[in-house]
């Protein structure tokens, strides 16, 4: 029953917002994320730990500020993905600007493969929209399967509709599918700021360690690519802005778990950089960190 409800209201979502106006649609999503907020939630308390680790000074009052924030950014990231099959070419243009466009220009120009890695910054759904509509460059990612499947085939269908080949976070042929694309000279973007494998490459992250996926060190290893992080925000206009960070290089020496080692902490890095800068728009409202996880995990029985 609940992966039933899940599934409808998400439906409701796309079939319903992106048929109001703008400014309603706005004004909406910034009303439940602030009911969300005040309801004080695993999720809302979550996000606060988390952007207490990104923040150590700040009081209480000033994460409670960041949190709401962050549920405002996080609702308006919801309001306009609803709305984002709507938008003509135009529209998707007005609405991104990007430091930094020449890296994957050039890349692409060299025949060279990109891999885009993004931590989940504001609308990273918006900035692919603009990629493919605006700029006329598809690009392939991936999507973590979710319950029930009827949900998850509503996100592939929704991507696929703004020109992205998806692919299942599951399976073993995703990893290939990728590097098939990334050699043919195409572009791979990837969310890449949490695990979902459980068997990620440490690293530490705002000072202490959590885990973050090898797959974008892995396929530029292997494929030649070039791994570039980017990272997004918002900043009180209808524009949202974003940057790309020059490419982080494939070490001359080690083995190769060595080289994915230093090639996702620099990615870690790269990511920890845009969020202290906004980090309102940082939408983490899981566990990331190894510490929490391991007490949840001595809380549920088993061997922290």
């Amino acid at each position: 029953m609940k992966d039933r409800l899940t599934d409808a209201l998400y439906g409701l979502g796309w079939g319903t917002v992106k048929k109001l106006p703008e400014p309603v649609a706005a004004a909406l999503g910034r009303s439940i994320a602030d009911t969300v907020w005040k309801r004080r939630g695993k999720g809302v308390l979550r996000l606060e730990s988390n952007l207490a680790r990104v923040v150590p000074d700040a009081s209480a009052d000033r994460l409670a500020e960041l949190s709401k924030a962050g549920m405002r950014s996080y609702m308006r990231y919801w309001m306009e993905s609803f709305r984002l099959p709507t938008w003509d070419e135009e529209r998707a243009r007005r609405s991104f600007e990007l430091e930094g466009m020449h890296r994957i220009t050039d890349c692409l120009a060299e025949g060279r493969g990109a891999v885009l890695a993004l931590p989940h910054l504001a609308n990273w759904d918006l900035a692919g929209v603009w990629l493919t509509r605006a700029q006329g460059i598809p690009f392939t990612t991936v999507a973590e399967r979710l319950k029930p499947e009827t949900l998850f085939d509503r996100f592939v269908a929704y991507r696929e509709s703004l020109g992205m080949e998806v692919l299942p976070h599951t399976g073993g042929s995703a990893f290939g599918t990728l590097a098939r694309r990334l050699r043919d000279g195409g572009v791979v973007c990837l969310v890449a700021d949490r695990d979902l494998s459980a068997s990620g490459v440490e690293v530490k992250f705002f000072g202490e360690t959590a885990r973050m996926p090898a797959g974008p060190a892995l396929l530029a290893q292997q494929t030649g690519a070039l791994l570039m992080p980017a990272t997004l925000w918002y900043d009180g206009s209808s524009t949202m802005k974003g940057r790309i960070h020059p490419p982080i290089d494939v070490p001359e020496t080690g083995t190769r778990e060595e080289k994915t080692s230093v090639m996702t902490q620099a990615l870690a890095d790269a990511f920890a950089t845009g969020i202290a800068d906004h980090p309102e728009d940082w939408h983490m409202l899981q566990r990331l960190w190894l510490a929490d996880l391991e007490v949840r995990e001595d809380r549920e029985g088993r061997p922290a």
